[in-house]
């Protein structure tokens, strides 16, 4: 192995995460599907469970939007899924990776799902 592969390996180990997403949300189901996508591990923090999650985003991104996502104690605020794996991408965390999502990493709800959840039903299923 090479010296390059043993400190990406030892990178990606370091990698520390929180997302602060909402329960059911395109762009958080975007996030999801990114940090999945490349095996990350993160601490989730759903906003719309907890409230108390929601004021620690606030204050700790200065903006009430999300999704916004920690990444080794740099804030990413109000980001898509596409743009956290560009990040990671452009910061040497993560390595290029072709592996398919089941969801489109850089949308929003449809307007049918935003329907399905006024009505109290979740999603079901999201394919981009």
């Amino acid at each position: 192995m090479r010296c390059a592969d043993v400190s990406f390996f030892k990178t990606m180990s370091e990698l520390k995460i929180t997302a602060y997403l909402k329960t059911h949300c395109g762009w958080s189901y975007g996030v999801r599907a990114v940090l999945a996508k490349h095996n990350l591990t993160y601490t989730e923090k759903d906003i719309i469970q907890n409230p108390a999650y929601r004021f620690e985003m606030e204050q700790l991104s200065g903006q009430p939007l999300s999704p916004c996502v920690i990444v080794n104690d740099i804030m990413l605020a109000d980001v898509s899924g596409e743009e956290v794996e560009h990040y990671l991408l452009e910061e040497g965390l993560i390595q290029p990776n072709d592996a398919p999502v089941s969801v489109p990493i850089n949308s929003a709800c449809t307007d049918a799902e935003h329907a399905a959840m006024s009505a109290g039903i979740a999603p079901v299923n999201l394919k981009s």
